[in-house]
């Protein structure tokens, strides 16, 4: 820090004074020597000139004094002056070196949380990759209670790492891609020995297997929990991608859930026992396949479903037994598709359906066994065809359906057994049919004006 060093003003000016003195009475003394010491004659009286003088003199020396009082004032000033600007300059570079090390400090703060961050999020990792290591572990394990338990911890992983929360969901539904055998439900159905009593070897086959089962079935059960939005303490895993291509389903709840986004595959799936729900499920978005599904057994319900958007694929699947119920569905946007299906047998109901919007297709079906209903449906709006199907099996029933809008398409339909039938049908808007030789429809095809 620049140092101010001055005497005290007194000192400064007693000092300044005396030398002033000292230096005139020198000159004084020089023009004195130089002139050779001339005496001076003093006179009887004092004139009021030599008075008069002599004050001149007095006034001078007094004046003189006080110009270097004045200008010792003015130097001392000065130098504050100078100095005040020198302690200001220093101040400005005392601040700006402080900015400079709040900078530095703002950056070595801003590097050590970036540090610490980075160190959290490795360790988040690492704990991440242990925890998804070890419920890994637990799912391929021989006993069903640790599977069990690996399924939870996967789910609950899931709902931790937003990152990894796609590949835990993968690792659960390709858990239930892995083959499977749906066991029977009656010990009497396994093969007996002489003596009336299951075999030890099938008893622990069957029991391995209802084992599996409860495993298959909680999973269903987390995954249809994460995708309904009243669940209020599930992450939502709507929008997440979902493959269950070639799964064998003997039940399960998917009542209630949502598909508002992503990719949803039961693309081959099979549904051959217990009960699959789909009730009351919302299809607004994103892409669900049942293509080349399989409906066996059970009945599988889709009942008071909503399909309000997106695509929704039934296309090649078969219905060849079991109940498959759309009773009280709605479609009112989005595309639904029955696409070269085929309806072999059993019971599918679309009755008190609203079609409203959107497009239903029932396009190169094959109707040849079995009963399709559309009873007490609405027509409203949207399309609804069944061009190129083939009725040739079964009934397929539109009684007491109401068509009051949109268009319903049998053009291309092939009629060659089995009967469909349109009792007590209302129209407003009449369903498009080919052109029939003399106008009358085929055998099979009942029409309330034919």
């Amino acid at each position: 820090m620049p140092e101010l060093r001055l005497w005290g003003i007194r000192r400064s000016i007693a000092l300044a004074v005396a030398t002033a003195l000292l230096l005139v009475g020198g000159l004084i003394a020089a023009a004195l020597g130089y002139a050779g010491w001339p005496g001076l004659e003093r006179g009887a009286t004092v004139t009021a000139a030599t008075l008069f003088d002599l004050l001149k003199l007095v006034f001078a020396v007094v004046a003189g004094v006080g110009g270097v009082a004045a200008l010792v004032v003015a130097y001392r000033r000065q130098r504050v002056a100078e100095h005040t600007n020198a302690l200001a300059e220093f101040a400005h570079q005392l601040a700006h070196a402080a900015d400079l090390r709040a900078e530095v400090t703002k950056a070595l703060a801003e590097a050590a949380d970036e540090r610490a961050k980075i160190e959290t999020d490795r360790n988040g990792m690492r704990l991440f990759n242990e925890r998804f290591a070890k419920a890994s572990e637990q799912l391929g394990s021989e006993k069903a209670a640790v599977r069990l338990a690996g399924v939870y911890a996967m789910a609950g992983l899931a709902d931790d790492w937003r990152e990894g929360r796609q590949t835990c969901i993968d690792v659960l539904c390709a858990y239930l891609r892995m083959p499977y055998t749906p066991p029977s439900d009656a010990l009497n159905e396994m093969p007996t020995q002489a003596d009336g009593q299951a075999p030890t070897a099938d008893a622990e086959t069957v029991r391995a297997a209802r084992e599996e089962r409860e495993v298959r079935h909680t999973v269903i059960r987390l995954v249809g929990r994460h995708l309904r939005p009243a669940e209020n303490d599930a992450i939502s895993w709507s929008g997440y991608d979902l493959d269950f291509t070639g799964a064998v389903f003997d039940g399960g709840d998917f009542s209630l859930v949502t598909f508002s986004g992503g990719r949803v595959s039961f693309v081959g799936a099979t549904f051959s026992a217990g009960a699959v729900s789909f009730d009351e499920a919302t299809f607004s978005g994103g892409r669900v396949f049942f293509d080349w599904a399989t409906f066996s057994g059970g009945p599988v319900s889709f009942d008071k479903a909503s399909f309000s958007g997106g695509r929704v694929s039934f296309d090649r699947a078969e219905f060849t037994g079991g109940q498959v119920s759309f009773e009280g569905a709605t479609f009112s946007d989005g595309r639904v598709s029955f696409d070269g299906g085929e309806f072999s047998g059993g019971w599918a109901s679309f009755g008190g359906s609203t079609f409203s919007g959107g497009e239903v297709s029932f396009g190169v079906v094959k109707f040849s066994g079995g009963d399709v209903v559309f009873d007490g449906s609405t027509f409203s709006g949207g399309e609804v065809s069944f061009g190129g199907s083939t009725f040739s099996g079964g009934e397929v029933s539109f009684g007491v359906a109401t068509f009051s809008g949109g268009d319903v398409v049998f053009r291309g339909a092939r009629f060659s057994g089995g009967n469909v039938v349109f009792d007590e049908a209302t129209f407003d808007v009449v369903p498009t049919f080919d052109n029939w030789p003399g106008g009358r429809p085929p055998d099979g095809l009942v029409l309330p004006w034919a």
